[in-house]
């Protein structure tokens, strides 16, 4: 099974005949391989120069003995996510698109930025056609926009019930979100649906420290820096799904630009914003719930710097590692009747809203169903 690639130290991706490396400062952290592994083994080092983490490096690198040079095993990578200052040339691009791997780029706060994509081998007028006829109409956008948001709700409950379960007191925000997903059924335009999910989200985010151990206080979501540890956390796990929901999308022939629940815009791919709405209780709260829960991360594992909080190099190996682990997880298909990892359920979510555009079958969104 191909794996994500995350690069998180500064350095250059180079190409020597049919072999690409991976050319970075040789302190810290482990080789740039898919993770999967421990933190120390699976998931790369975060390179931070004294001054400035995005210092540009020397053209001609991969010679200087203070640098090290790692292969990239191409044959076994899916898409590359670079969350360091990284730079490749020309006769990489032409390797990478030969192998049909994107690869994603993510800013200092671990915002997303751009995407080198190969030329699309899945290109389809027709989907196109039908996709942009779904969000032209107003009701099939609602249709499709309703199941994004009850879907995600339906996701959240699980999670609360299952702290429920754990003799928490939470019947209250199961009650409200039970509530506010009755009145999905009510709203007749996409800015009461957003903010009928705005509303879920608060209530849930409202039961945090409940669920959580002590030492994490969350005080409310803040994004653009994030506040404190738990908000870095949210921010840096939701960034990870977004880049998942990219690249499933690209495996498809879903037009990444044309959203039902966010709003198509520009400078963003916004039917990954869809996506990953569903999937964030799975794949970034139960990795937070566990890092803390198990005392896996602590909050020395954090930079705080003029109001806003980041994961530190340690914190993001920490976090990188488990998110792995969990895209990993494989769960026996209910509808398939085999096992698919993770990863899989997220590009089987963007082939059903694919059924759904083209009228094949009705779109069902991902549940947690275990």
């Amino acid at each position: 099974m191909k794996k994500n690639l995350y690069l998180i130290k500064n350095g250059k991706i180079i190409r020597k005949q049919n072999t690409l490396y991976f050319v970075s400062k040789k302190e810290g952290g482990g080789p740039p391989s898919p993770a999967g592994g421990s933190a120390a083994e699976g998931v790369p080092g975060y390179l931070a120069d004294d001054d400035d983490e995005r210092t540009e490096l020397p053209d001609d690198i991969s010679d200087k003995p203070e640098f090290e040079k790692r292969p990239l095993a191409v044959e076994q990578v899916d898409a590359i996510l670079c969350y360091g200052r990284v730079s490749l040339t020309s006769g990489v691009i032409s390797f990478l698109s030969k192998y049909n791997i994107p690869v994603h780029f993510f800013g200092y706060y671990g915002h997303y930025e751009s995407t080198l994509f190969p030329k699309e081998a899945l290109l389809s007028g027709e989907m196109h056609v039908r996709q942009a006829s779904h969000y032209l109409d107003k009701n099939k956008r609602l249709t499709l926009a309703r199941k994004f948001v009850t879907g995600s709700a339906a996701n959240i409950k699980r999670n609360l019930e299952y702290y429920q379960n754990q003799e928490k007191q939470l019947a209250d925000a199961l009650a409200e979100i039970d509530a506010l997903v009755e009145s999905a059924a009510t709203c007749v335009n996409i800015g009461q649906l957003l903010a009928l999910e705005g509303n879920i989200r608060s209530t849930y985010y409202s039961k945090f420290d409940t669920m959580l151990k002590p030492g994490f206080s969350f005080g409310g979501r803040s994004r653009q820096p994030p506040a404190n540890p738990l908000n870095a956390m949210i921010s840096f796990g939701n960034s990870l799904v977004y880049g998942q929901a990219i690249n499933a999308i690209y495996r498809t022939q879903l037009d990444q630009t044309v959203s039902f629940l966010h709003e198509p815009s520009e400078r963003r791919f916004s039917l990954a914003l869809d996506i990953a709405e569903i999937f964030k209780p799975l794949l970034v709260d139960r990795v937070i719930f566990k890092l803390i829960n198990k005392d896996m991360i602590s909050p020395q594992d954090f930079v705080t710097d003029l109001g806003s909080c980041l994961l530190s190099d340690k914190g993001r190996r920490l976090f990188l590692a488990e998110f792995n682990e969990k895209m990993e997880t494989t769960i026996k298909h209910r509808d398939l009747g085999r096992n698919v990892s993770y990863s899989r359920l997220v590009y089987l979510e963007c082939i059903k809203l694919g059924k759904h555009v083209m009228g094949i079958k009705d779109y069902k969104p991902f549940t947690i169903w275990w």
